[in-house]
């Protein structure tokens, strides 16, 4: 999945059409789809055989796309342009930016406001949606007040779900090329030695019809183990791993490309073939430009549908290079601190990562401006997509494997007395093997998303909020009814009890430190912005 520049503007940055004085810090990065309860409606379709070669047009209720600042006058102002009431992106499954905010918070520091990303905090949590039985998505759509009752601001949230993931025995075999960085800077304790670790935890957890091969890469990449069958040869992949040592600069194009002819030359028919990324992606040396490095082994990707899996380790981190190296390569990316944090990965979420159920997956919301009179997506700033790309399947999206949750929540402004339809969610993708277009859509109106939040009886919507407001907080911005830091750290205490779920613990945890390090946040005001969709 490739990044996305802004649809209006073209530039890879947050602006507030028009409404930044208006609105401040009120909306953070906007509304997290994740799919859930009940609440919605889900319609399925399959599109024509042509596969959206050609662009569509997007679901019901738009009032037309807006420009970034309308048409400009003689006299220097601009007149307003027509609402936009459409949203769409490409689908994201990364969870590396909450990861790696939780270690730096645990080291005692605030993360960097530009490594905060909403969608991949939200999306570090499960979120328990009704799942497909086959691949593809299932859509549901709820929500909540955000604030006190009168107040006209909720919160939209759309959920959706991929089929389960296999049991270990039941996945298909696995062909995985790990690219392992050796520089110097993995010479930090939790680096290198974490990688080790974590290479260790997945020959355990590897069948026997598996295969692997190993590359590693500083100044230059070196094959140590061409691709080998796991049957019988563990002690050989673990002589090979145990043999690395950090040694001189950071050249991770000359690691890609060496992994993907490693990844090109071992390929297995049948097997999930992927080359899987441990790095700190401090690159330095050779080519340091996400899209280059992967265009010169665009092939192995377009012919062979090789993906990437990045996996990223250490206190100081390369973010934004990682995360553009795994959109561009077709994958995602998490972070890993700890051996815990490993052997989730690496056995609790292996399937996952290994596999795909969906291909160039898109999603797009259709907010109704009958009753909707301003909207916000939270994140997903790099994954826009122009609403007019939503069905040209030429146009990049994001790819999804089995088990995964995709939430996106979003801050919704009704109509004074509103009633009714609010918005159509639609997920679009691609059969990850006949490449033949889908569809499914989900629903919500006003009656859904009108009760309180911390009232409702869905808790794992309450811990989107509590993720989403996070976020928002540590990247200077707001979303409607966001409590300061300690509020967040109490209500996430709580959910953490409610839910039994230590995820949500180490949530409450890390906002605690935020506090401590922080203090609150700010409110927002509502202002006299205008209508439709707010960047």
């Amino acid at each position: 999945m490739e990044r996305r520049t802004d649809k209006h503007t073209g530039r890879h940055v947050r602006t507030w059409r028009g409404a930044r004085a208006a609105l401040g810090v009120l909306l953070a990065g906007g509304v997290l789809l994740t799919g859930c309860s009940g609440t919605s409606s889900g319609t399925k379709a399959t599109s024509d055989s042509r596969g959206g070669s050609r662009p569509g047009p997007g679901p019901a209720a738009s009032a037309g796309a807006a420009e970034s600042d309308g048409a400009k006058k003689q006299d220097g102002l601009r007149e307003s342009a027509p609402p936009d009431y459409l949203s769409t992106f490409a689908l994201d499954v990364d969870t590396a930016s909450y990861g790696y905010a939780r270690r730096t918070l645990a080291d005692g520091a605030l993360p960097e406001p530009s490594t905060v990303r909403p969608e991949e905090f939200v999306n570090s949590f499960r979120q328990g949606y009704k799942r497909p039985d086959g691949n593809g998505f299932s859509v549901n759509v709820d929500g909540a007040r955000a604030g006190d009752k009168g107040e006209d601001w909720s919160l939209v949230r759309v959920g959706l779900a991929t089929r389960a993931a296999p049991d270990r025995d039941e996945r298909p075999p696995a062909a995985l090329t790990f690219v392992v960085d050796i520089s110097g800077s993995m010479a930090e304790a939790g680096r290198l030695d974490l990688v080790k670790k974590s290479l260790d935890i997945l020959t355990d957890e590897l069948r026997d019809d598996d295969s692997v091969s190993l590359v590693t890469f500083s100044d230059e990449a070196e094959t140590l183990l061409p691709m080998t069958r796991l049957r019988d040869h563990r002690g050989r992949i673990r002589d090979r791993v145990d043999s690395m040592e950090p040694t001189d600069s950071t050249n991770v194009e000359a690691g890609i490309r060496r992994g993907y002819d490693e990844a090109v030359d071992g390929r297995v028919e049948g097997a999930n073939n992927r080359v899987v990324l441990l790095s700190d992606a401090l690159a330095n040396t050779g080519e340091t430009d996400a899209a280059a490095v992967l265009e010169r082994i665009g092939s192995a990707r377009r012919d062979h549908g090789i993906t990437l899996f990045g996996v990223g380790v250490g206190s100081d981190y390369g973010d934004a290079f990682m995360e553009q190296l795994t959109n561009k390569g077709d994958g995602h990316t998490t972070y890993i601190a700890d051996e815990e944090q490993a052997r989730k990965v690496f056995v609790d979420q292996l399937p996952a990562h290994l596999e795909l159920t969906a291909r160039d997956a898109k999603a797009q919301v259709a907010f109704d401006p009958k009753t909707v009179k301003q909207f916000k997506l939270v994140g997903y700033e790099d994954r826009k997509v122009a609403d007019e790309d939503f069905r040209d399947d030429r146009v990049d999206g994001g790819e999804v494997g089995p088990g995964h949750t995709v939430t996106a929540l979003y801050a919704v402004r009704l109509r004074a007395g509103a009633s009714g339809h609010v918005a159509t969610a639609t997920v679009r993708w691609l059969d990850p093997k006949t490449r033949a277009p889908h569809e499914e859509k989900g629903t919500v109106a006003t009656g859904a998303i009108d009760g309180p939040l911390w009232d409702g009886d869905s808790k794992r919507l309450q811990v989107t909020a509590v993720a989403a407001w996070f976020a928002g907080t540590l990247r200077g911005e707001q979303l409607p009814g966001a409590p300061g830091l300690g509020e967040l750290a109490s209500r996430a205490g709580k959910l953490a009890s409610a839910t039994e779920d230590a995820s949500v613990r180490k949530l409450a945890t890390a906002i605690g430190q935020a506090h401590r390090l922080r203090g609150g946040s700010g409110d927002g005001g509502s202002g006299g912005a205008p209508e439709g969709e707010l960047d």
